[in-house]
Protein backbone atom coordinates (compact mmCIF):
# COMPACT_ATOMS: atom_id res chain seq x y z
CA UNK A 1 0.00 0.00 0.00
CA UNK A 2 1.14 3.54 -0.72
CA UNK A 3 -0.63 6.88 -0.72
CA UNK A 4 -1.56 8.77 -3.87
CA UNK A 5 -1.47 12.58 -4.05
CA UNK A 6 -2.46 14.59 -7.10
CA UNK A 7 -2.03 18.37 -7.16
CA UNK A 8 -2.79 21.13 -9.65
CA UNK A 9 0.22 23.27 -10.63
CA UNK A 10 0.83 26.48 -12.63
CA UNK A 11 3.55 25.05 -14.86
CA UNK A 12 4.03 21.35 -15.50
CA UNK A 13 7.56 22.08 -16.80
CA UNK A 14 8.70 23.90 -13.65
CA UNK A 15 7.03 21.39 -11.37
CA UNK A 16 8.48 18.34 -13.13
CA UNK A 17 11.96 19.89 -13.01
CA UNK A 18 11.52 20.67 -9.31
CA UNK A 19 10.17 17.25 -8.27
CA UNK A 20 12.70 15.41 -10.46
CA UNK A 21 15.35 17.09 -8.31
CA UNK A 22 13.53 16.32 -5.07
CA UNK A 23 12.89 12.64 -5.77
CA UNK A 24 15.89 11.93 -8.03
CA UNK A 25 13.85 10.10 -10.69
CA UNK A 26 12.05 10.86 -13.93
CA UNK A 27 8.26 10.86 -14.05
CA UNK A 28 6.82 7.48 -14.97
CA UNK A 29 4.14 9.14 -17.13
CA UNK A 30 4.22 12.53 -18.81
CA UNK A 31 2.13 14.67 -21.17
CA UNK A 32 2.04 18.38 -21.88
CA UNK A 33 -0.25 18.99 -18.87
CA UNK A 34 0.26 15.90 -16.67
CA UNK A 35 3.06 14.04 -14.90
CA UNK A 36 3.17 11.13 -12.48
CA UNK A 37 6.03 9.94 -10.30
CA UNK A 38 5.74 6.31 -9.10
CA UNK A 39 8.05 6.40 -6.12
CA UNK A 40 9.49 3.52 -4.13
CA UNK A 41 11.22 5.72 -1.53
CA UNK A 42 9.17 7.33 -0.18
CA UNK A 43 6.38 4.98 -1.24
CA UNK A 44 4.14 7.47 -3.03
CA UNK A 45 2.11 7.74 -6.22
CA UNK A 46 2.51 11.48 -6.87
CA UNK A 47 0.78 13.15 -9.81
CA UNK A 48 0.27 16.70 -11.00
CA UNK A 49 -2.00 18.38 -13.51
CA UNK A 50 -1.33 21.77 -15.03
CA UNK A 51 -4.06 24.19 -13.96
CA UNK A 52 -5.71 24.65 -17.38
CA UNK A 53 -9.33 24.53 -18.52
CA UNK A 54 -10.69 26.08 -15.34
CA UNK A 55 -8.64 24.05 -12.86
CA UNK A 56 -7.53 25.97 -9.80
CA UNK A 57 -4.23 25.51 -7.98
CA UNK A 58 -4.30 22.99 -5.16
CA UNK A 59 -4.73 24.37 -1.66
CA UNK A 60 -3.39 22.13 1.07
CA UNK A 61 -1.97 23.00 4.46
CA UNK A 62 1.25 21.07 3.78
CA UNK A 63 2.62 17.77 2.55
CA UNK A 64 5.26 15.67 4.25
CA UNK A 65 7.66 12.79 4.17
CA UNK A 66 8.28 10.95 7.44
CA UNK A 67 11.71 9.31 7.55
CA UNK A 68 13.20 6.66 9.83
CA UNK A 69 15.88 8.71 11.62
CA UNK A 70 17.12 12.21 12.45
CA UNK A 71 20.14 11.42 10.26
CA UNK A 72 17.83 10.87 7.29
CA UNK A 73 16.33 14.33 7.88
CA UNK A 74 19.84 15.78 7.64
CA UNK A 75 20.63 13.75 4.50
CA UNK A 76 17.46 14.95 2.77
CA UNK A 77 18.15 18.55 3.76
CA UNK A 78 21.73 18.45 2.46
CA UNK A 79 20.55 16.89 -0.81
CA UNK A 80 17.96 19.63 -1.38
CA UNK A 81 20.29 22.47 -0.37
CA UNK A 82 22.88 21.11 -2.83
CA UNK A 83 20.20 21.67 -5.51
CA UNK A 84 19.76 25.28 -4.28
CA UNK A 85 16.37 24.57 -2.71
CA UNK A 86 15.82 26.79 0.33
CA UNK A 87 15.04 24.95 3.56
CA UNK A 88 14.00 25.91 7.08
CA UNK A 89 15.13 23.55 9.87
CA UNK A 90 13.35 22.87 13.14
CA UNK A 91 15.23 20.61 15.51
CA UNK A 92 13.84 19.02 18.67
CA UNK A 93 10.56 20.89 18.19
CA UNK A 94 7.20 20.04 19.72
CA UNK A 95 4.72 20.04 16.87
CA UNK A 96 1.48 18.20 16.18
CA UNK A 97 1.67 16.48 19.57
CA UNK A 98 5.10 14.97 18.89
CA UNK A 99 8.76 15.88 19.46
CA UNK A 100 10.40 16.05 16.04
CA UNK A 101 13.37 17.03 13.93
CA UNK A 102 12.29 18.42 10.57
CA UNK A 103 12.86 20.88 7.82
CA UNK A 104 10.53 22.65 5.41
CA UNK A 105 10.78 23.51 1.72
CA UNK A 106 8.37 24.82 -0.91
CA UNK A 107 7.64 23.81 -4.49
CA UNK A 108 7.33 26.31 -7.37
CA UNK A 109 3.63 26.88 -6.55
CA UNK A 110 4.27 27.60 -2.85
CA UNK A 111 3.13 24.20 -1.54
CA UNK A 112 4.94 23.57 1.73
CA UNK A 113 6.59 20.21 2.38
CA UNK A 114 8.18 18.92 5.55
CA UNK A 115 10.68 16.08 5.91
CA UNK A 116 10.48 14.90 9.50
CA UNK A 117 11.45 12.30 12.10
CA UNK A 118 9.36 11.74 15.23
CA UNK A 119 11.48 11.21 18.34
CA UNK A 120 8.45 10.62 20.55
CA UNK A 121 4.70 11.05 20.61
CA UNK A 122 3.35 13.57 23.10
CA UNK A 123 -0.03 13.60 24.86
CA UNK A 124 -2.91 15.16 22.96
CA UNK A 125 -3.86 17.97 25.33
CA UNK A 126 -5.14 21.50 24.95
CA UNK A 127 -5.86 23.23 21.71
CA UNK A 128 -5.00 21.99 18.26
CA UNK A 129 -1.47 22.84 17.06
CA UNK A 130 -1.11 26.06 15.06
CA UNK A 131 -2.03 25.71 11.40
CA UNK A 132 0.61 28.12 10.14
CA UNK A 133 3.20 26.60 7.84
CA UNK A 134 6.55 28.41 7.87
CA UNK A 135 7.28 30.39 4.74
CA UNK A 136 10.81 29.80 3.52
CA UNK A 137 11.19 33.41 2.43
CA UNK A 138 10.60 34.50 6.03
CA UNK A 139 13.08 32.19 7.74
CA UNK A 140 12.77 32.38 11.50
CA UNK A 141 13.84 30.09 14.29
CA UNK A 142 10.57 30.97 16.03
CA UNK A 143 8.37 29.58 13.25
CA UNK A 144 5.10 27.80 14.01
CA UNK A 145 4.55 24.24 12.91
CA UNK A 146 1.73 22.39 11.19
Amino acid sequence: MRPHISINVKSIEKSVDFYRGIFGVEPQKRSSTYAKFDLKEPALNFAMHEAVDGRTLSQVNHLGIEVESAEEVTEWQKKLEAKNIATLAEEDTECCFARQDKFWFQDPDGNSWEVFFVHEQLPVVGAEPPRIVPKISACSTASKCC
